[in-house]
């Protein structure tokens, strides 16, 4: 597929080819920057227009941020912090993750057309090996055990790769702003730790702001005989995603040792990540807030993903209605 270079679209390598920050106030301008933009085009953004895909583009390419999470001094953790780290079944699935999304990205990114839409799902494929960057430096600062990476192969259905990417991302983030909020709100992690992560969370809402609104605009611009096949392609992709978030994921390290990954663990990690006990819905609701407010400094003319907002609303429904039954039960027993 060529240098990443080539398909990153005129981004380096690697995110330690990012130019050093010249200073604090610039590192505090440029998260700034990434967590808030708005078009300057006046009137609706409507999805397939060209206004509406440049909005797209822009807001991804202005929000960009230049210095962090590419700036990072891992602090040093006390030996049971250090446990909790590394205990956590998720380190495994977090840097395959992105090592597949980077690449089916680059992919999806290759067979497209527009230069506005390329260029932004390039871009987005750049975070994506940043992110993997980042992850593998921490798993060498903190010695993490790790199961050998498998090759990363690219997919034969680079549009069905792309998809189960995109919906995934939207769900696991959706949940992981609540987690990474209970977390630190617990105290659970020092406070150093978080700070570090907190950029990479933020980019993670970029980019399903992105995978939303390109969404609406390709479905807006798809030959009206090619709609069919794509939708019964998404609903195949979420049956896909519900079955491969209903199993568990065993792998071995280079020592032997077997790794269970919890592939739901953003919805069920809360008590892995906070020393304080919370309820599916009082949770549910910390996962809407942390989204509304990760939205937030976006153009609100700009599509918002809402199918993993829906099922938390269900959630929060359906967790409410059994705490209201369990506790007449209760109370007729007395």
């Amino acid at each position: 597929m060529g240098s990443l270079s080539e398909i990153y679209s005129k981004l380096p390598d690697s995110m330690d080819d990012l130019p050093p920050p010249p200073n604090a106030e610039a590192v505090e301008l440029a998260d700034f920057r990434a967590r808030h933009w708005r078009s300057p085009v006046t009137g609706p953004l409507k999805p397939g227009s060209d206004a509406h895909k440049r909005a797209m583009a822009d807001m991804f390419r202005d929000t960009f941020n230049p210095y962090r999470p590419s700036v990072i001094a891992w602090p040093k953790l006390d030996p049971a912090t250090l446990h909790k780290v590394v205990s956590l079944p998720i380190w495994d699935i977090a840097v395959q993750t992105e090592g597949k999304a980077r690449l089916r990205m680059a992919a999806y990114a290759a067979l497209i057309d527009d230069p506005d839409v390329k260029d932004a799902i390039s871009r987005n494929a750049w975070e994506e090996n940043r992110h993997k960057e980042v992850l593998a430096k921490m798993v060498a600062a903190y010695n993490i055990p790790m199961a050998p990476e498998p090759p990363y192969i690219e997919p034969k259905d680079v549009e069905w790769a792309y998809l189960v990417t995109g919906f995934s991302e939207c769900v696991d983030s959706f949940f992981a702003f609540g987690m990474f909020e209970l977390a630190k709100r617990s105290g659970f992690f020092p406070q150093e730790l978080t700070d570090t992560f907190e950029p990479i969370m933020q980019e993670e809402c970029r980019h399903i702001l992105l995978f939303a609104n390109w969404l609406a605009w390709y479905r807006a611009t798809m030959p009206w005989w090619r709609r069919p096949y794509f939708e019964a392609k998404v609903l195949a992709v979420w049956g896909f995603l519900i079955y491969e978030r209903l199993s568990l994921v065993r792998t071995v390290d280079d020592k032997g040792q077997v790794h269970t990954q919890d592939n739901n663990f953003t919805v069920t990690g809360t008590k892995e990540v906070a020393n304080i006990d919370i309820t599916l819905p009082d949770f549910m609701d910390l996962c809407l807030q942390e989204d509304d407010r990760r939205f937030a400094g976006y153009d609100s003319r700009l599509l918002r993903p809402k199918a993993a907002p829906f099922i938390a609303r269900v959630l929060r429904g359906a967790g409410r209605c059994w705490e209201f039954a369990s506790g007449m039960v209760k109370a007729n027993r007395r």
